[in-house]
């Protein structure tokens, strides 16, 4: 299996676990504290995606100074969750919204890094949320899950 099947594979595992619960703090708290950074869950999608991103296949465009790339589209398989990866260092990103919410992973690579003051491990935005993501003191990888893939970047 390639390594970025067996990405697919876990984020099924993960999103099968969160499907249908409502994106709040409630989520964030049971996500940090069942695949907190602690947890082999977080090592493990940590360990793919710098693999993902050595190989190519993420983050595999650049702009205004951030690498980013949609890994998977929403689909069945992955509970209608899109997935998005992005490599950001010491920098905000453009402002949109999240119609139906947005669950981040924080994965710090230099530094302490924070994503919106969150340190390593998950927060989540409810829907109807808007934020210039932002990624303070270092450099981090930040995977999204988005519901139907639904972003509205602001203009």
């Amino acid at each position: 299996m390639s390594s970025k099947a067996a990405f697919h594979q876990s984020l099924a595992d993960l999103t099968g676990q969160i499907a249908g619960r409502p994106l709040n703090a409630e989520l964030a708290d049971w996500l940090n504290q069942t695949h907190g950074a602690a947890s082999t869950t977080y090592q493990t999608l940590k360990d793919a995606c710098i693999q993902g991103v050595a190989e190519g296949w993420l983050c595999e465009r650049e702009g205004a100074g951030i690498r980013y790339g949609r890994v998977f589209k929403a689909d069945d398989t992955l509970h209608r969750f899109s997935v998005d990866v992005v490599d950001m260092h010491n920098i905000a990103g453009p402002h949109h919204s999240h119609p139906s919410g947005e669950i981040d992973l924080i994965m710090p690579l230099e530094g302490d890094a924070t994503f919106d003051g969150y340190a390593a491990g998950w927060c989540v935005y409810p829907p109807g949320s808007a934020h210039h993501p932002t990624v303070a003191q270092g450099r981090a990888l930040v995977l999204y899950l988005l519901p139907e893939g639904q972003i509205q970047f602001t203009r």
